[in-house]
């Protein structure tokens, strides 16, 4: 029996390569996201800390340096976590963008599977019509030597 040989296998063998390619791309930016997460949840709390800070500054005996100091922490937290914002969006139009990427190369991948998987459908049909026939040349081979030697 011949063996299956298909030709555009390098074709499917660089779309693989390329989908595993796109799926690391895809994992390094949701690490990069859920690390903005983190930085924007510790800079929350940081924020959370100095606005209690402040309450506790404005109930106790009253510093002005001190309340003063912890409204510039304060403004300068919130700076922080709009920027942090940014990034967190930033970070997640980039996964959106790398998701994108990674189905488009699955689904090229698995057409070029689905026309391996025909190719070799028809190649099995093709070596099963080639089968038959020399079964029935074979058949007639036989039948034909066997009237000979009878006559």
């Amino acid at each position: 029996m011949a063996r299956f040989r298909y030709r555009m296998q390098n074709i499917l063998e660089l779309k693989e390569k390329l989908e595993e390619q796109e799926k690391n791309n895809f994992a390094s930016r949701r690490a990069a996201l859920t690390e903005e997460e983190d930085k924007m949840d510790a800079v929350l709390a940081k924020r959370d800390a100095i606005v209690a800070e402040g309450k506790a500054l404005r109930l106790t005996t009253i510093d002005i340096n001190k309340i003063r100091e912890n409204q510039r922490a304060k403004e300068y937290v919130e700076e922080a976590v709009k920027q942090q914002r940014v990034k967190v969006r930033i970070a997640e139009k980039n996964l959106d963008a790398a998701r994108v990427k990674m189905q488009a190369a699955m689904q090229e991948r698995k057409i070029h599977e689905k026309m391996r998987e025909k190719a070799f459908e028809r190649f099995v049909e093709e070596q099963n019509a080639e089968e038959v026939k020399e079964i029935d040349q074979l058949t007639s081979y036989v039948y034909g030597t066997k009237e000979e030697d009878d006559e």
